[in-house]
């Protein structure tokens, strides 16, 4: 039996284009959402499948995580490899929106999605380290996270304070942790950690694209 045939036979009446698309948008995308315009339909389709998704990624040492709560697919190496090395402002930007998920979706419904201002991302930084973020540092990190689907900018210049960011529910499952109260304590001793210099940079549990 050739490799086409046993893929045929594993997939049956699944689309091997369609299948194979889908696999590697997981696999190279760290984040799948159900509230992102371009992870949407990968979502659902990756959903319908699961099974196939599991059995498949389970042959290459991955775990799939599905959390339909927060409309989220991820992947997890069980060999514990994959895991993207931060620098420390990466880290802390990530921490500080982490925060303000939390806190916005304790107000809101579960469908209502999390924005916030650029602005809000500068003055919270200011109050921890006691000075001022330039504005490309904050391009750059958030260019990292937009990139890993974290967020998404709503307006183009995400150096701008008044640059609104939709914030994912995936930054919630970018480290260990699912519950909301122990998330945010968690995430604020880490950021304690950082600003009094006891670390000095992070991981994200999410998967290395390169």
């Amino acid at each position: 039996m050739n490799h086409e045939t046993r893929l045929d036979k594993f997939l049956g009446s699944v689309s091997k284009d369609k299948f194979r698309s889908n696999a590697n948008k997981l696999l190279n995308e760290c984040f799948i959402l159900k509230s992102c315009t371009d992870t949407k339909n990968c979502y659902y389709f990756i959903l319908k499948e699961k099974e196939l998704f599991i059995d498949y990624f389970d042959l290459l040492g991955y775990d799939i995580s599905i959390n339909e709560e927060y409309g989220v697919i991820s992947l997890n190496n069980t060999y514990g490899t994959g895991r993207i090395r931060l620098k420390l402002l990466d880290s802390m930007i990530l921490l500080i929106i982490r925060l303000i998920f939390i806190e916005e979706k304790k107000k809101l419904s579960q469908t209502e999605n999390v924005i916030v201002y650029v602005d809000e991302l500068y003055d919270r930084y200011r109050s921890l380290r006691n000075e001022r973020l330039k504005k490309q540092d904050m391009r750059s990190a958030l260019g990292l996270l937009k990139k890993y689907h974290i967020i998404n900018n709503l307006d183009a210049d995400m150096g701008n304070p008044d640059t609104r960011l939709h914030i994912y529910p995936s930054v919630i499952l970018a480290f260990d942790g699912t519950e909301l109260n122990t998330v945010y304590e968690e995430t604020k001793d880490k950021l304690n950690k950082y600003v009094n210099g006891g670390e000095t940079e992070g991981y994200a549990d999410e998967e290395d694209t390169d």
